[in-house]
């Protein structure tokens, strides 16, 4: 992805290029100013989230159906990667807002170089990108002193375009895949929940992770309401499950009602949510209860949605792998 500055509007002007190593290792020796500028960058996202719960706009259940977009994870359309952590919910609140029929996204320059163009006006949004670097002078100095080189923590910006906001681009970038009907659905988070190999837990009128025992239990599928909440549930509680210690190492001590506890909660919605998007069921909200205690959490700490959308997108990752390993172990066998 082309990293590109600005106010977020199309433009046909395009900055020159810069030495990248350069660039970030000179963003992370400004010291107070870049501490300053990523804060202000999480500030910003917090910011827009804790306003969208608040008017009642959960940007991880989208309400398809007001929409044409159809129910997936959002992708960069020249690369076909989907985007994760807290890019899905500022692009799924993207495609609300600007009531888009595609989940695909590029930069400007992409757009240019694949024969289109985006629309004059049209305003982009804007995502991000953390990881560290390690300065050469760093990496010399931990060789020469047998020691661990300093590396610098960095946040990029990019801004990206729907392509419903593009005009020329050839039709392999945005033609979506069709949804897949019900029962294909539905076989889907079943091969999901087999391919885990997890405790799984069929009785009760409850839904849970017990975190001692190891297992997740829900009702029967006939005691929901709706069907597709069945799997909505066992996903959302799937999520728990990839805490375990032996797994991804979660901190699952909180107590119900604490921010330890609403923290797990919002890991595992937003895992459901990043599941169902992935096996093509609409995501709904599992708890809208505990609404207040995450508007707790995310206006303490403007890190915090950053935080559970990445343990989410790892989580949701975790599982995937499962199926994609049954596949694998099925084709070799064929």
């Amino acid at each position: 992805m082309v990293h590109r500055d600005g106010t977020g509007r199309s433009s046909g002007k395009a900055g020159a290029g810069r030495d990248k190593a350069r660039r970030v290792a000179r963003a992370g020796r400004g010291g107070a100013d870049g501490a300053a500028s990523r804060a202000s960058l999480y500030d910003e996202v917090t910011a827009k989230i804790i306003a969208q719960l608040e008017a009642g706009c959960f940007p991880w259940a989208q309400p398809w159906s007001s929409v044409a977009a159809v129910p997936g994870l959002p992708r960069n359309a020249v690369s076909g990667r989907p985007y994760s952590g807290v890019n899905v919910l500022i692009l799924w609140g993207a495609v609300i807002e600007g009531c888009y029929p595609s989940q695909d996204w590029l930069t400007f320059r992409q757009a240019l170089a694949a024969g289109g163009c985006v629309r004059k006006g049209e305003r982009g949004h804007t995502v991000f990108y953390a990881d560290r670097f390690t300065p050469d002078d760093e990496r010399e100095r931990g060789e020469s002193q047998d020691g661990e080189p300093r590396s610098i923590p960095f946040l990029k910006r990019f801004v990206v375009f729907n392509a419903a906001q593009c005009d020329g681009l050839p039709e392999r970038l945005t033609a979506d895949p069709a949804p897949l009907p019900p029962r294909e659905q539905h076989d889907g988070a079943e091969a999901l929940i087999a391919a885990t190999g997890a405790d799984f837990r069929i009785g009760g009128a409850r839904a849970f992770y017990d975190v001692d025992g190891d297992y997740v239990q829900v009702p029967p599928q006939p005691a929901f309401p709706q069907q597709i909440d069945y799997y909505r549930t066992a996903l959302h509680e799937l999520g728990h499950w990839t805490g375990a210690k032996k797994r991804l190492a979660r901190d699952q001590s909180g107590r119900f009602g604490s921010a330890l506890y609403a923290r797990e909660e919002l890991c595992a919605e937003l895992a459901s949510a990043f599941l169902c998007a992935a096996l093509g069921i609409v995501p709904t909200v599992r708890h809208v209860d505990y609404l207040g205690s995450w508007l707790a959490v995310l206006r303490a700490d403007n890190r915090a949605i950053f935080k559970a959308a990445s343990q989410a997108s790892k989580a949701a990752d975790f599982l995937l792998a499962f199926v994609r390993e049954s596949e694998s172990s099925l084709a070799r066998a064929a």
